[in-house]
């Protein structure tokens, strides 16, 4: 049997790919050798000497420049090739007819195939490594005579044939909810084929969106056999073997701040005066006492890697025998927990800090609205000593925050109230207090000491890093900022703090929500890493996730290292720090596209059963086909097309972030107030329409104009002033068809401010 030295050797000789019986042959191996040569081939492979293309040629590996990328499939057929290893050239473009036999997530071996006419690098792709798509959530249709699965997931733009068999067994009815587990993928002349494993429902069931969301992102939801078996072990109360070196804090008045819904307590927190300085205690449940590295609970809880959050139901890191029981900190009961106990100067820096375990007793579940009415209202309560102390020490460190220069954006969050029947009853803003505030800070705290202290002791953990704008994404943000007439300071190497001066700018601005949307795109994702390379949004040199071990792995980890650290030990996990890091970031961002869909779907639901009514709202988003208006009261956003704003031919002109009437003169700015009919909600896109209304006619008009902020030099109001100036905007060239006036729907609705449309001659 030849060495795989002497088959590398061969294959650089030969120089292109060799099917496998023709290197046989020239091998000399015989009949009896050949299932083994064949084995070694494939070894070879896993080990990245050599590359076995899908038409079972060979080639040594180190005669390509090959690239290991995964798959990011575009729902319009085209895809990208994203380097696992970060690369300065960039991710690949795939063509459709090479997205045809590779799915949205495969693990493929790309060879560079050089530049296409629009700059993009280019790739073939040589091999599918890995499939990352086993089973798939769709709707059941037959198309003649054959059943379909067509994907929910959108990226999967291929229909899926599905095996008669299966169709036959459980007799889904056309539209129906179904998942299909793939047996043949797909090649560049064949569907992919699968088998009906389960019928999950009617699409617009209650509580459907969430089951789509579970399958469609692949999240683990059933924990397994082995993980239900330990946690049965698990004691439900504290065992006095369980105090065993930890420091006594039963009679230290902590307490839990958190929302009136909330089940699971992971954060305690107490303050007092010390002479001109605070001490800060922040205890956080001890999950790494119940939770052992490498145990059935701990491999489920890391290929989950955090809660997941939908509206009505949680997706828990933890069985709820810990999450809500034995590791909450529960009020008037013994819990083990992990302590961060600083000492915070009036100047608001942390002049000490240690770490130790405890045993501690929650002396009250307090909630964010009940503290900020003592607050606000100066009420008298039990805990008005300790809570006044934690208020002086919020607004130091909120100072101290400032100064640091870290980026606070202004958002509006939501919350979606339901009847019995889970039917949404009504969407409510949620106004965030200073109570709120309050425990973040002292989160944060915790967590900086909790980076400080790893690093001291050269620890490796997971820090949670997030990095400035790269260069590209600077200056794309530096271009639309000027054509609005607004700088970044710092030059090519902006500071937290030039961000923060930025945001002071825009405040107040009628584009302030979109400025915001650009700042954040500029910057990087926050991710898990074993190096530290700080905070950018939040102005920290070091910064590391301590305070939330419940919900979030890589909180456990820092946990277990710091522990290994006061033991004068070392805790490495059976997966590298680096393959942890990436696993729990991709898992994060899974937990929150899954979250969006889902109130997505909802949104659009809500706003089916609002189909010709009318709403005020304000236009918060403009591209080159219409406008956005978010809606008063309820924040759902819905799109205006272009060809509905008017009869009149519209430009978008994004040097002044404005849509404007060539004919007319009228101009649609960000921030303007508008009055909309509800046109369409669509559960299938996720998308909801507007059409604008006036008075009479049903026509396009603002409600009432918001003076949007301009470069200097550009003319205020009305048409432009030349012909030039007509000539420089651009895209979005679309007669008009008018926003045709509906049947009035009965129901009452706030009566728009009307402002009458010029119209055009020869239009009714």
């Amino acid at each position: 049997m030849p060495s795989r030295e002497w088959i590398i050797e061969l294959l650089e000789r030969k120089g292109v790919p060799s099917k496998i019986e023709s290197l046989a042959r020239e091998l000399s191996i015989t009949e009896d050798e050949y299932v083994f040569f064949e084995r070694r081939l494939k070894a070879m492979a896993r080990d990245g000497q050599v590359l076995i293309n899908r038409r079972g040629a060979v080639c040594a590996a180190d005669k390509l420049d090959l690239v290991k990328c995964r798959v990011e499939a575009h729902k319009d057929g085209f895809g990208f090739a994203v380097p696992l290893t970060p690369a300065k050239d960039g991710d690949f473009v795939l063509y459709e007819r090479q997205m045809r036999g590779i799915m949205h997530g495969d693990i493929v071996t790309v060879r560079p195939a050089g530049i296409d006419r629009r700059g993009r690098r280019e790739g073939t792709v040589l091999d599918i490594v890995e499939r990352a798509q086993s089973k798939v959530v769709g709707r059941f249709y037959m198309d003649r005579g054959v059943a379909i699965l067509e994907p929910e997931d959108k990226r999967l733009n291929q229909s899926i044939v599905l095996e008669p068999d299966g169709v036959a067994r459980f007799k889904p009815e056309s539209g129906q909810v179904i998942v299909g587990e793939i047996e043949v993928y797909p090649e560049q002349n064949r569907q992919a084929v699968a088998k009906i494993i389960e019928v999950l429902g009617d699409y617009a069931d209650s509580g459907m969106e969430i089951e789509i969301a579970v399958r469609k992102h692949h999240l683990p939801h059933q924990f397994s056999e082995a993980c239900a078996k330990a946690v049965k072990k698990i004691p439900d109360h504290v065992r006095k073997s369980d105090l065993k070196g930890r420091v006594d804090l039963r009679d230290l008045p902590l307490v839990t701040i958190d929302g009136e819904t909330a089940r699971d307590f992971d954060d305690a927190v107490f303050a007092e005066k010390i002479g001109r300085n605070y001490r800060l205690v922040v205890a956080i449940a001890d999950v790494s006492h119940y939770v052992r590295p490498d145990d059935a609970i701990d491999t489920d809880a890391q290929e989950r890697s955090t809660s997941v959050y939908f509206p009505r139901r949680v997706i828990p890191m933890l069985p709820e025998n810990l999450s809500n029981g034995i590791c909450s900190l529960n009020p008037n009961v013994e819990r083990l927990c992990m302590v961060c106990d600083m000492v915070i100067t009036y100047a608001g820096n942390i002049k000490e800090y240690r770490f130790y375990p405890a045993v501690m007793r929650s002396h009250a579940r307090l909630t964010y609205n009940q503290v900020w009415k003592w607050l606000s209202g100066g009420i008298g309560h039990p805990f008005k000593t300790q809570i006044d102390t934690l208020y002086k020490l919020f607004k130091i460190l909120q100072k101290k925050r400032f100064e640091r220069g870290a980026v606070e954006f202004d958002s509006i969050e939501t919350q979606m109230l339901f009847d019995d029947n889970g039917k949404i009853e009504k969407i409510v803003p949620v106004v965030r207090n200073d109570a709120h505030k309050l425990i973040e800070e002292c989160m944060l705290a915790a967590n900086v000491c909790a980076a400080d202290f790893l690093l001291k002791n050269k620890h490796t953990a997971l820090f949670r890093n997030h990095l400035g704008p790269t260069p590209e994404k600077l200056a794309t943000l530096r271009e639309q900022l000027g054509l609005l007439g607004l700088q970044l300071g710092g030059g090519d190497n902006p500071s937290p703090k030039d961000y923060a001066a930025l945001v002071e700018q825009f405040k107040g601005r009628p584009d302030a929500e979109l400025l915001q949307v650009m700042m954040l795109r500029s910057m990087q994702q926050a991710v898990y890493e074993p190096h530290c390379d700080g905070h950018f949004g939040l102005a920290y040199e070091a910064y590391a996730h301590f305070t939330s071990p419940i919900r979030r792995y890589p909180d456990l980890t820092v946990h277990r290292a710091i522990k290994a650290v006061l033991n004068q030990q070392t805790y490495t996990p059976k997966k590298s720090w680096q393959a942890l890091g990436v696993h729990t970031s991709f898992c994060e961002r899974r937990a929150d596209d899954a979250s969006r869909d889902v109130e997505n779907w909802l949104k659009t639901y809500y706003m089916r059963d609002k189909v010709g009514e009318v709403f005020e709202g304000k236009i918060s988003g403009m591209t080159s086909f219409g406008i956005f208006v978010t809606l008063d009261g309820i924040h759902i956003d819905g799109l205006v097309h272009i060809s509905d704003l008017g009869e009149d031919y519209f430009n978008f002109r994004p040097e002044i972030m404005a849509i404007e009437g060539e004919r007319s003169g009228i101009r649609f700015n960000m921030g303007d107030r508008v009055a909309v009919r509800v046109a369409r909600a669509d559960l299938d896109d996720g998308k909801i329409d507007f059409v604008l209304i006036a008075e009479g006619s049903g026509r396009g008009r603002k409600v009432k104009s918001s003076a949007s902020a301009k470069p200097a030099g550009t003319a205020g109001k009305g048409k432009p002033k030349t012909a030039a100036e007509k000539k420089t905007a651009r895209g979005g060239k679309v007669r008009g068809r008018g926003a045709s006036a509906a049947a009035e729907s009965g129901k009452k609705a706030k009566k728009p401010v009307p402002i009458k449309v010029k119209k055009r001659k020869g239009k009714s």
